[in-house]
């Protein structure tokens, strides 16, 4: 599969591509700690179906995409300065991850794609919007937020998971994949056998978990998005979970009311995941923007 050429400082992301290239373009941006096939094969095969050119992507510090060299760094330390008060430094900000998405459609001769975002992937999306309007046709942001500070904040459960320590082996990072989907995924729809296999998989495929806390300071060092989206002239979908515990319902909340005529979708009973039973109307809600119709009501 292609990567892009290095950056200036030596970036190279790996993507892959699926459907008719003829299609309208669909980027879809992952999460934290996140390779590309978190986006399930399945899920992409209904937007293929629906005539969409599909690209995803594993970001810097995860997947076969390049690891920064950033020396020692103590992201514990660095993120509990933070939750002081204390200004953080990271590697890199989210505006160099949204470079690396350009440089992805650059590779592809993609002038300007439909971009999809889910959690740190919408922030990143968000952030492709302001600082590069022209690349992004519409903007979903999923089970997201803004980078204020007084909305979207983790519960501290969750946080407390979030910060737990790094495995170590396949066995560790299984177990932990069950963990993390039990506690932030959607009551009574977390498949733990999925959860398993994706874990797995991911490990095998390569396993980097400083990357996670890398990309974890990038959010939190990253400014405040609001004013930037409040200049967007971009159809824009917010979607967001109800029960979110991850990135609380108020971040999503905070997107849509900031982006001008942005739509919100909020999803009862859905958590910090997409389970297969919302990604038939996930697709519908996408085909809507891109063709400039109103997002349905949801059911």
């Amino acid at each position: 599969m292609p990567t892009t050429p290095p950056s200036a400082d030596g970036i190279e992301i790996w993507y892959t591509t699926d459907g008719d290239p003829s299609g309208a373009p669909l980027l879809m941006v992952m999460g934290l700690g996140a390779q590309h096939q978190e986006w399930d094969d399945e899920l992409v095969a209904l937007f293929v179906d629906r005539g969409f050119f599909v690209v995803r992507f594993d970001n810097r510090d995860v997947g076969l995409s390049t690891k920064p060299d950033v020396g020692d760094l103590d992201v514990g330390a660095a993120m509990m300065a933070s939750l002081g008060g204390a200004p953080v430094e990271a590697p890199y900000l989210l505006s160099d991850m949204a470079a690396d998405a350009v440089a992805v459609l650059d590779d592809l001769d993609i002038a300007s794609a439909h971009v999809l975002g889910a959690s740190m992937g919408g922030m990143i999306a968000q952030t492709l919007a302001i600082e590069h309007p022209e690349r992004v046709r519409t903007l979903t942001s999923v089970m997201s937020t803004t980078g204020a500070q007084d909305v979207g904040q983790p519960t501290p459960e969750i946080l407390g998971v979030l910060l737990a320590t790094p495995p170590t082996d396949r066995e560790q990072a299984v177990e932990r994949g069950v963990v993390v989907a039990n506690a932030i995924g959607s009551p009574g729809l977390v498949d733990e056998d999925k959860a398993r296999q994706k874990a797995g998989a991911a490990w095998d495929r390569c396993a980097y978990p400083p990357g996670t806390g890398h990309q974890l300071l990038a959010i939190v060092a990253s400014p405040d998005r609001t004013p930037g989206l409040r200049q967007l002239d971009v159809p824009t979908l917010v979607i967001h979970g109800s029960v979110d515990p991850l990135v609380t319902p108020s971040g999503g909340e905070a997107t849509a009311a900031a982006v001008p005529g942005a739509q919100l979708r909020m999803i009862e009973g859905m958590a910090h995941d997409v389970p297969p039973v919302h990604w038939p109307e996930l697709v519908e809600d996408v085909v809507a923007l891109a063709t400039g119709a109103d997002v349905p009501a949801a059911g």
